[in-house]
């Protein structure tokens, strides 16, 4: 069976969101790549080098992974999906969702709903858009 994970695309800024979402949730990063780093250096230019290559989050046995466009070839806004976290409890997902929410949009406050006790969702200051959940799931 295959294994679904999430690949987000930054322009410029994916080492400060892949570092704060390692801060918000947990993990090990296991890998931070710069252009500069790579088998061919200059394939971003000398204004790229910085930019991140490739980067990866593990979580939990899932992969978060994201890298910036090189220079020039500008990433659409993100849209059309949400990241999705769970955590056995509702403040645990308060918590998460308020880091995420810091700077960034609130879409759905964090309440109570009839499928789990706290539930909310927010597009994070990288543009991230989130679903976070948390405590028991209704009885039904």
């Amino acid at each position: 069976m295959p294994m679904l994970d999430s690949y987000l695309f930054f322009n410029g800024d994916c080492r400060a969101a892949m570092t704060f979402y390692q801060e918000v949730i947990g993990g090990q990063m296991m890998s931070m790549m710069t252009y500069a780093q790579s088998p061919d250096p200059n394939q971003c230019g000398a204004e790229g080098k910085d930019r991140i290559m490739h980067a990866h989050l593990l979580v939990d046995g899932r992969n978060l992974m994201a890298s910036d466009a090189p220079p020039g070839q500008p990433v659409p806004a993100q849209g059309g999906f949400a990241l999705s976290l769970n955590y056995p409890s509702a403040g645990e997902a308060k918590k998460a969702f308020d880091a995420f929410a810091e700077g960034g949009k609130v879409t759905m406050p964090m309440s109570k709903t009839f499928w789990i006790e706290s539930f909310g969702m927010v597009t994070d200051k990288f543009g991230t858009p989130w679903m976070v959940g948390g405590g028991e799931a209704a009885k039904g």
